[in-house]
C-alpha cells in the first residue's frame, strides 16, 4: 500500500470518528436524561464512554511488536461500541426501521473504519521496502570477492535483489530454475521475487519464458 492511499484511509477514518462522537455525545445525553440521569451526569456519560472507546482505538493502531494478546483491548472497543449503539438507537426519536437505522450508523461505521484501517496498518508496516540496486545490462550489480574480503573497507550487505541474483545463478548451475517463492524464502520478502524475476526479463537478463539467464550472460559477469 502506497503512502498516499494510508494517508488518505488515516485521514477518512478521521472524519468518520468525528462525526461518529458528535452523534455519539447528542445521542449518549439524550440516552441518559432519558433513563434516569440528571443533567450534569448526563454531560459526563458521553464523554466516559467516548474517552475509553478513543483509548482502545489508538490501542490498536499501535503495531503489536510483543506479540502479546489484544483481546482486553478489543474487549474495551467492542464494548463502547456496544454502548454507544444502544445510546443511539435508544434516543431515535423514531423507532421504525430506518430509524433505527439511521441512529444506528455512526457507531457501525466506526467499527468498520477503525477495522479496515487496522488492517491497512499491519499491511503497511509488514511490507518490504522495495529495494533498488544498481542495475547494468546484464543483471544486479553484486560486489566482487575482492571488495568483500577487503578488510580495509566496510562490508556492504547486499540487497534483496542480490541475494536473489546469486541464488538464482547458483541453482541454475545445477539445472534447476527457482521460481518467485523461492527467491523470496532465500531474501526474506513477501510477494517480491515474482516482481523480481519479470524486471531481469523486460531487461534482458532472462529468457522471456524465465527459464534460465538470457543467451552469452554468464554468472561470472554478474558477480564481477
Amino acid at each position: 500500500m502506497s503512502a498516499v492511499s494510508l494517508r488518505i484511509q488515516c485521514a477518512c477514518t478521521a472524519l468518520v470518528a468525528l462525526g461518529a462522537a458528535y452523534a455519539s455525545y447528542i445521542h449518549g445525553r439524550q440516552f441518559a436524561l432519558r433513563f434516569g440521569a440528571d443533567t450534569t451526569t448526563a454531560s459526563i456519560w458521553p464523554l466516559i464512554v467516548d474517552g475509553l472507546l478513543t483509548t482502545a482505538t489508538v490501542e490498536l493502531w499501535k503495531p503489536n511488536r510483543d506479540g502479546s494478546s489484544r483481546w482486553p483491548t478489543w474487549a474495551a472497543f467492542l464494548f463502547d461500541i456496544s454502548l454507544s449503539l444502544c445510546a443511539n438507537i435508544g434516543s431515535a426519536p423514531v423507532t421504525s426501521a430506518l430509524g433505527v437505522a439511521v441512529a444506528a450508523c455512526p457507531p457501525l461505521a466506526l467499527l468498520l473504519a477503525v477495522e479496515l484501517l487496522n488492517r491497512a496498518l499491519k499491511r503497511h508496516r509488514t511490507e518490504p521496502v522495495a529495494p533498488k540496486p544498481e542495475v547494468s545490462a546484464q543483471g544486479p550489480v553484486v560486489p566482487s570477492a575482492r571488495q568483500t574480503s577487503d578488510a580495509s573497507s566496510p562490508v556492504v550487505p547486499l540487497t534483496a535483489e542480490q541475494r536473489m541474483w546469486n541464488h538464482y545463478v547458483a541453482e541454475q548451475e545445477l539445472g534447476r530454475t527457482p521460481s518467485g517463492a523461492d527467491l523470496d524464502r532465500v531474501a526474506g520478502t513477501h510477494n517480491y521475487g515474482r516482481r523480481v524475476l519479470r524486471k531481469w526479463q523486460t531487461k534482458g537478463v532472462l529468457a522471456p519464458s524465465a527459464t534460465g539467464p538470457a543467451t552469452g550472460v554468464s554468472s561470472a559477469s554478474m558477480t564481477g
